[in-house]
């Protein structure tokens, strides 16, 4: 019964992991440059970059829930799975790697971006803002690489 259970938890965790890492890859490939490129589509400038950037806030505030809700879930299972030594070392790394830049991200980066949002577009040109967001985008490329690294190696010891 246990292994049952075991194993359905491997299939929502696998898919779960898969629809984090396509929704972080989606964000950031498809909705920014769009979200940025609006005049593109548009065919005149409407927005302002300044809320521009705040419409690309809210998704990643949306994607927020969804990585917290992940993070969550991979603590959970990874725990179960050291604690019955069917851990190692490079899913211990991926799983670290995965909680921590998901936690930065999500409880760090995005409320430092909405505060300074909450300054107005003067604060947004700054430098300090610039360098906030340049490195939230680092962090979230780590994020987005350590779930696919996680997924595969789960995906590898799920299909032997």
């Amino acid at each position: 019964m246990k292994k049952k259970i075991f194993r359905v938890m491997t299939i929502i965790y696998i898919i779960l992991l898969g629809a984090v890492f396509g929704a972080s890859i989606y964000a950031g490939a498809v909705v920014a440059p769009t979200i940025f490129h609006s005049e593109l589509l548009l065919s005149k400038e409407i927005l302002s970059q300044y809320q521009e950037g705040l419409i690309m806030t809210v998704n990643f505030q949306k994607l927020g829930f969804m990585v917290n809700f992940m993070v969550f879930f991979v603590i959970l299972y990874e725990a179960i799975k050291w604690k019955t030594f069917e851990s190692d070392r490079w899913t211990l790394i991926a799983t670290f790697l995965v909680v921590s830049s998901g936690l930065l991200f999500s409880s760090y980066y995005i409320p430092s971006v909405i505060e300074m949002q909450n300054g107005g577009e003067v604060i947004t040109n700054s430098e300090i803002f610039k360098n906030t967001h340049f490195a939230s985008e680092l962090d979230f490329k780590l994020f987005s690489f350590a779930t696919l690294s996680l997924l595969v190696l789960n995906l590898k010891k799920a299909l032997r």
